[in-house]
This record gives structure tokens, C-alpha cells and sequence, in this order.
């Protein structure tokens, strides 16, 4: 058995600026009705099944609850960097200068990235453990790939439409990061050494 005292206790949810700034792009464009019904409730079913996974399958065990990658890693830094611009700032500017059609195009991946990164924040702030704090981007990061597909269709079905050579390099740019994002780094690389920690811990502690 493991020992209880050891067990990772849940911290004060507090978020950074860039989270919060995350929430209120995705209460925009929910409000605006930028998104369709189904992309809130995606967010909402993500939330319920975390909180799920982190009381069944994934409770906190005596694994150390910080980050899986050293936060003084300057190659993940400026990968998170280059994330950020091109998964986020870049496509709000585009959004926010274009016309309706392309903002409901483009709009599903810019609500889902800024949902995920609030989700990131908040289930490292509230202590749950790693294997289910790794479940958010690898969810969010697979629904978005599809957003980006639909993106980069009507990108190139539009002729003289959209947002010409602009949003086409803008959305293949995000498929690029992004399926790599997710074939190249979180299944091969986070995942393995999410549940070495998680399982080691717990091997550990019996």
C-alpha cells in the first residue's frame, strides 16, 4: 500500500496570464457564435472525463507532481514558443482581420488550442496527477487535427476566398506543428515517460 502521506496534495488554483487570456478567447468566440454547440461541449466532456480518470483510473500516487520536462529545458521552451505563435497569436490576428467566413473556418482550431491551454493550467493547478494532466493535449491536440483539416479545405477550396496565400500557409503551418505536435512528441516521447513516472512511483510505493 502506498503511503498516504506521501501522496501529492492538490494546490490553489492559479493561473498564469497567458491562461486566462486562453479563457477569454474561447468565451469570445463561443459567445460570438464562432464555434458551433459541439465545440463546448467538447470542452465540457474533456473536463468530466479528467475528473474521472483522475478519481478511477489515474489517482495521485506518490509520483513527484511537477513538470515531466525540466522547466529550464530551453529547447522545449522555444518549442512552446513557436506553439504559441503559430497555434495561437497568429491565428486570432488572422481571425480578427479577416471577414466571417474565414473566421468560422478558422475559428473551431483557434477555440480548442485556447481551451486546451486553460485545461493544461487548471489541471496542473488543482494537483491532478500526471497521466491525467497528460490527457489534455493529447485529446485536444487530436479533435484539433481535425479542425485543421476542415481549415485548410476551405483554405483551398475558395477560389480567391479565404484568406488567400496568407491563410493557406497560416493553416498548413498549424497542421504541420500540430500533427507533428502530436505523432512526433506527445505519443512517442511525453506518454512513455508520463506512465514510467506514474507507474515507477507506484511500484515504488507498494
Amino acid at each position: 500500500m502506498a503511503d498516504n502521506n506521501n501522496v501529492p496534495r492538490a494546490k490553489s488554483i492559479l493561473l498564469n496570464p497567458i491562461q486566462i487570456f486562453c479563457l477569454v478567447i474561447s468565451i469570445l468566440l463561443a459567445g460570438t457564435s464562432s464555434v458551433t454547440l459541439h465545440h463546448p461541449l467538447f470542452v465540457i466532456f474533456s473536463a468530466a472525463y479528467a475528473y474521472f480518470l483522475s478519481k478511477i483510473s489515474f489517482p495521485l500516487n506518490s509520483t513527484p507532481n511537477d513538470s515531466v520536462f525540466s522547466r529550464s529545458n530551453k529547447l522545449l521552451s522555444n518549442y512552446v514558443l513557436v506553439g504559441g505563435v503559430v497555434g495561437l497569436f497568429l491565428p486570432a490576428a488572422y481571425i480578427l482581420l479577416s471577414g466571417e467566413s474565414v473566421r468560422l473556418a478558422a475559428a473551431p482550431h483557434l477555440f480548442l488550442l485556447a481551451s486546451q491551454v486553460f485545461m493544461e493550467g487548471v489541471s496542473f493547478a488543482v494537483g491532478v496527477s500526471v497521466p491525467v494532466r497528460a490527457f489534455v493535449p493529447v485529446f485536444y491536440n487530436s479533435r484539433r487535427i481535425f479542425s485543421i483539416l476542415e481549415w485548410i479545405e476551405f483554405e483551398f477550396r475558395e477560389s480567391g476566398g479565404g484568406g488567400g496565400i496568407l491563410g493557406k500557409v497560416l493553416a498548413v503551418a498549424n497542421l504541420g506543428f500540430w500533427g507533428y505536435n502530436l505523432f512526433g512528441f506527445l505519443l512517442p516521447v511525453y506518454l512513455p515517460r508520463v506512465f514510467r513516472r506514474y507507474y515507477g512511483a507506484s511500484s515504488t510505493a507498494q
